[in-house]
């Protein structure tokens, strides 16, 4: 680090901050730790972009009841003017319609440090003055939220544990991956990153001879620099391939039943769907036929994990579609006719493929996370429902065994995320989105949500305050310096929600009487009471600021999934009904779900291409690969996105390599660029969700945002979790 260089932190990577007059002029990849130089490189634009809100906004026809969010004109007014109004709103709504008439909408990707985390602080801020109504669940893998804990006890699997890298370089014969091992994914990572070891870990496993083998429709889902062995099945087939290879390994006599007996329940009921008491047999020949795919792949696949030592893993994308719950189920239910669940190198993991933290080898539990406060509203809702919520209050949804009913939601509160980016049926949403009497947004950015508020908070970014971030599984954490004053009179969320909280009375009740300071010193001390408590050294916070990123040291133990339940599965008794792995749960299957049985299953996609109509395609929507999400986009190009098409798709349309296209269905239009790509599958659109939501006057969107595409519909009346994945579309030129 250049001397005098404050280091920062984002999601894409921890950097250091250059500094001149006051000003950022540029942010360098910290210590060479293999973040992006591009996207890291991007700070001072995204700081200085003519989109940053530089300050407050009341939308000029929200007062009088004229206009339409969306298409009416901005008035800027000062921080009193729209603390006031923000205050009395709230005060009024709940006041006439009861708490659960506020909705505090936020996503967790707007800030790497853990104070000043959008999500956190708005629904602090909701819970201390009375109340509102929260989502359940995220779009990230909200279906395996919910499944994992009636299989495996609970969530832990998706969400935090996961089989380190190192150790299956240094134990596994085979990975298979469905959904792929995609490298840009790995640039990322929710807390942000000071170490991205994924690649050259991988690099390191095919050098000590461990096969690859990748089930995707897209050939950059292969890991990169490797040979990998490629199925390109029909997407949405997943969950036939692993039950049919499950069938193989009872058909063969490979079904570990010794394992089976030990440490799952409900085996034999699953056999015997296996076998075909729903009247098909779960044969290789069945699924490839479903998959598309020459069954001869199917048995060398079985083949290369007969023997040895194999480590199965899922992509979160795959359970963001149709039924998204079987995928997950039937991995489990794969890895344990194989026997190796809680072996090093063997078993199943999820979400590899998906960010840098998932297998990476940090000690857990030193990033301290801002607390929450209790919510008088109990009932929250799915999140992938919460624009059916908007447009039909009074509607019940099956969730996870019970009924929410959505109330009527008079005021919208949104903190640090785009829903006009990640929400599904986005011209849907438009017009739910009208419904609420009030829509208050916070936001350093004018972004399409921004475009569609009645009062607008600017809001500060990493570099215009202090904090402490990370990732829970990286090898460090960051004290993230103030590097630069705010950009006009933007100011921390934290600070607005205080002065919010001084006029509504519960100023004690949401900042507890801390400061920014005191907040930080406060959620220091519990990382540094952690480490007392479990022996390691924890430097004390005047320390940690004065010596920059700290590396945590290294945990004695790799971690291995659920090797303490199989070292001693009574002593470990997962949380489940049986203590054990549920291939048949009796909870699910008396929920009485006909999209959820009680063991894994297939159940053909609403959408995909086993029934589409001559000339539909199948659109695989992914992340960027030079963005997060929504962010960066103010500073891409602003063309419109690329769709890539396999060559021969393209041809048979009459569409060559840059030619403007449009995308639609039934639901919406949307622009994008042709990219002519022949690693992708025949019959597969692949496209990223990166570009802010622009409808042009006809209603196409016109940057290339494919969620106007994509369908309310949710995985399940379980999980009730995004499903966007399962979507059919036709291709023309414009």
């Amino acid at each position: 680090m250049a001397p005098g260089r404050p280091v920062s932190l984002c999601h894409w990577g921890a950097f250091e901050a250059v500094v001149e007059n006051g000003r950022l002029v540029a942010a360098l990849p910290w210590n060479n730790s293999g973040a992006d130089p591009v996207m890291i490189g991007k700070w001072p634009d995204l700081v200085y972009s003519d989109t940053r809100i530089t300050q407050p906004h009341v939308r000029r026809g929200w007062r009088d009841g004229t206009g339409r969010r969306g298409d009416d004109d901005f008035e800027p007014v000062d921080w009193d003017t729209a603390l006031d109004l923000a205050a009395g709103e709230l005060a009024r709504v709940h006041h006439e319609h009861g708490p659960a008439s506020v909705f505090g909408g936020s996503y967790g990707w707007s800030s790497a440090g853990r104070f000043h985390h959008a999500r956190t602080q708005v629904r602090r801020f909701l819970a201390a003055a009375g109340g509102f109504t929260d989502v359940a669940g995220n779009y990230s893998w909200a279906a395996a939220q919910f499944l994992l804990p009636h299989v495996l006890g609970d969530d832990s699997a998706v969400s935090q544990a996961a089989t380190d890298w190192a150790t299956v370089a240094d134990h596994a014969d085979q990975v298979v991956a469905f959904g792929g091992l995609n490298a840009k994914n790995w640039r990322v990572t929710s807390g942000g990153a000071g170490s991205y070891r994924i690649p050259e870990t991988i690099q390191k496993a095919a050098a000590r001879g461990v096969r690859f083998t990748v089930v995707s429709p897209l050939a950059d889902d292969c890991p990169p620099g490797i040979d990998t062995t490629r199925i390109s099945a029909r997407p949405g087939s997943d969950t036939a391939i692993m039950l049919a290879l499950c069938h193989r390994a009872v058909a063969t006599g490979r079904a570990d039943r010794g394992f089976l007996n030990r440490f799952t329940t409900g085996a034999d009921q699953f056999i015997a769907y296996l076998n075909g008491n729903d009247g098909t047999v779960k044969t290789l020949d069945w699924a490839a036929a479903l998959a598309d795919v020459p069954v001869a792949e199917l048995h060398a696949l079985w083949d290369s994990i007969a023997t040895g030592r194999v480590m199965l893993t899922a992509s979160w994308s795959l359970q963001r579609g149709d039924h998204g719950e079987q995928p997950f189920w039937a991995l489990i239910a794969l890895a344990a006719m194989l026997g190796q669940i809680g072996l090093p190198g063997g078993g199943f993991c999820f979400g590899y493929g998906s960010m840098n933290g998932v297998g990476a080898t940090g000690r857990r539990g030193y990033v301290p996370m801002m607390p929450s406060l209790p919510n008088p509203v109990t009932q929250s809702l799915p999140v992938a429902c919460f624009a059916e919520a908007l447009a039909h209050p009074g509607r019940v949804f099956d969730f996870n065994g019970t009924k929410v009913t959505a109330p009527d939601i008079r005021l919208v509160w949104w903190a640090g995320g785009n829903p006009f980016h990640h929400a599904q049926d986005l011209n849907a949403l438009e017009q739910a989105w009208q419904r609420p009497e009030t829509v208050i947004v916070n936001e350093p950015w004018w972004t399409p949500t921004a475009l569609r508020a009645d009062i607008v908070f600017p809001s500060t970014t990493t570099v215009e305050r202090a904090d402490i971030g990370g990732s829970s599984r990286d090898l460090w954490v960051f004290p993230v310096p103030k590097v630069i004053e705010p950009v006009g009179q933007a100011r921390n969320d934290f600070d607005t929600f205080c002065a919010l909280a001084d006029r509504l009375g519960c100023r004690a009740a949401f900042d507890e009487g801390r400061d920014e300071a005191a907040w930080l010193r406060h959620l220091w001390g519990r990382s540094m009471a952690r480490g007392r408590a479990e022996g390691v050294g924890v430097p004390d916070y005047d320390t940690l600021v004065a010596h920059g990123p700290w590396p945590v040291p290294p945990d004695r133990r790799a971690e291995v999934l659920l090797q303490d339940f199989r070292d001693d599965p009574d002593a470990h008794r997962l949380a489940t009904p049986s203590g054990r792995i549920e291939l048949y749960s009796e909870t699910v299957a008396g929920f009485g779900y006909a999209d959820c049985p009680g063991h894994p299953a297939w159940l053909p996609p609403d959408e995909w291409l086993g029934t589409a109509a001559p000339g539909e395609l199948h659109l695989v929507t992914t992340q960027p690969a030079r963005q997060l999400h929504s962010q960066l986009w103010q500073v891409a190009d602003r063309r419109p996105e690329p769709v890539r098409i396999n060559s021969a798709d393209a041809t048979g349309r009459g569409i060559a390599e840059g030619d403007p296209v449009i995308l639609l269905n039934a639901r919406g239009r949307c622009r994008a660029l042709a990219q002519i790509d022949p690693g992708v599958r025949s019959g597969v659109l692949i496209m990223a969700t990166g570009a802010w939501f622009h409808p042009g006057a006809d209603g196409t969107e016109l940057n290339g945002n494919p969620n106007v595409l994509t369908a309310w519909r949710q995985t399940s009346a379980l999980a009730q979790g995004c499903a966007a994945l399962s979507t059919l579309v036709t291709l023309e030129r414009e």
